[in-house]
């Protein structure tokens, strides 16, 4: 294991909880990919994060996929929840290397957040992820689903949520993926029942959405730099 690897893991040992990490070591002890699988970059390619909930981690390998041969596809080595967190953990996130393109989103953690609130937060953590010089995409908070679920997530709630990072994707010259209206449509076919999470049909729908809209992206060329 080289030592920038061995440096991936013992920032996931501290950063996945108790919750994600046995997870993640039970699926490396069967052998099977992880959205969290140490990444190492081809110098020639662009780097592309992901940050966000566990929607963006089910999506993450999808776009790993669509992705391989153009873009070093990480994400952040946590499941980023609220922006409340996103606050607090953003730094570490972002580590100490320089993106071109970040794609983010913080929605259904945020769902008992105060408008207001959300809106600054969301503001604060745009002004920290430009200011790394890197192309930043918003994905639009994926759909409740009908009914009860375990999350208490709402069709209201999640309106609200997307109708405030709108505005603040709009003001700040920010390109969104609408994952929203990608999936709304076909929520009995591709969401689980009673959950806000996704079938792998669903998760690899928004993988190609989100891989057409990284490539949609123009970059600077590979020797300008970008500061982090």
């Amino acid at each position: 294991m080289s030592s920038e690897q061995l440096a991936w893991e013992m920032t996931l040992e501290t950063n996945l909880g108790n919750f994600y990490l046995p997870l993640y070591y039970q699926d490396k002890d069967a052998g099977r990919e992880t959205a969290w699988d140490y990444v190492a970059d081809d110098p020639a390619l662009p780097r592309l994060l992901i940050i966000g909930d566990s929607i963006s981690r089910g999506y993450t390998l999808a776009v790993r996929h669509q992705l391989q041969g153009k873009f070093n596809v990480h994400r952040a080595p946590a499941n980023c929840g609220s922006t409340v967190t996103g606050l607090k953990q953003v730094n570490v996130w972002l580590g100490n290397g320089k993106w071109d393109i970040i794609l983010w989103n913080f929605g259904i953690h945020d769902r008992k957040t105060g408008p207001a609130v959300y809106r600054q937060n969301l503001e604060t953590l745009l002004q920290r992820l430009q200011h790394t010089g890197s192309k930043v995409i918003w994905a639009r908070t994926t759909p409740a689903p009908p009914g009860k679920n375990s999350e208490g997530f709402t069709e209201a709630q999640c309106g609200q949520l997307n109708g405030i990072a709108d505005e603040v994707m709009q003001a700040g010259k920010v390109p969104e993926v609408d994952l929203y209206s990608l999936l709304k449509p076909r929520l009995a076919e591709l969401q689980l029942p009673n959950n806000v999470h996704f079938r792998e049909t669903g998760y690899q729908l928004m993988g190609e959405k989100v891989a057409a809209a990284v490539q949609e992206i123009v970059l600077p060329p590979r020797d300008s730099p970008i500061k982090n």
